[in-house]
């Protein structure tokens, strides 16, 4: 079975229905058979809250939040070792906090992180990534 972290901005994809979210779909369509497991750290899900209420308002991030309970995403725990692997990719990278919670969750899952981000540039060496 594949693991795919996705990140906020692949989700965002898929949430707007903007260019990239058709590889999204099929991961997640994958996820419900039982062929793939889809998975988001909370951190970058807190990322997707924030950005669709600043975006289209509250009621728009209370279905998005009801709803991706329902597209069979696993939602990762941050335990204190993760915080500590995040802290210390924020420290030799550059890139986002929220986005080193990605990489430390891709890396303890043996995931292929799912983005658009070219932040996630720096990190290619470390982990598989699927850009959309």
């Amino acid at each position: 079975m594949n693991n795919y972290l996705l990140d906020s901005f692949a989700l965002l994809r898929f949430i707007q229905k903007e260019p990239g979210n058709e590889l999204v779909k099929a991961i997640l369509d994958d996820a419900q058979t039982g062929k793939a497991c889809a998975m988001l750290n909370v951190i970058n899900m807190g990322e997707i809250i924030y950005t669709v209420q600043r975006r289209f308002g509250l009621q728009a991030k209370l279905d998005v939040v009801m709803n991706i309970g329902r597209l069979g995403i696993v939602i990762l725990p941050v335990p204190n070792d993760l915080v500590f692997r995040a802290a210390e990719l924020k420290a030799r990278f550059s890139m986002s906090y929220a986005d080193t919670f990605a990489v430390a969750s891709a890396m303890e899952h043996d995931a292929t992180l799912v983005t658009g981000d070219p932040e996630f540039r720096h990190v290619e060496n470390l982990i598989k990534i699927r850009w959309i």
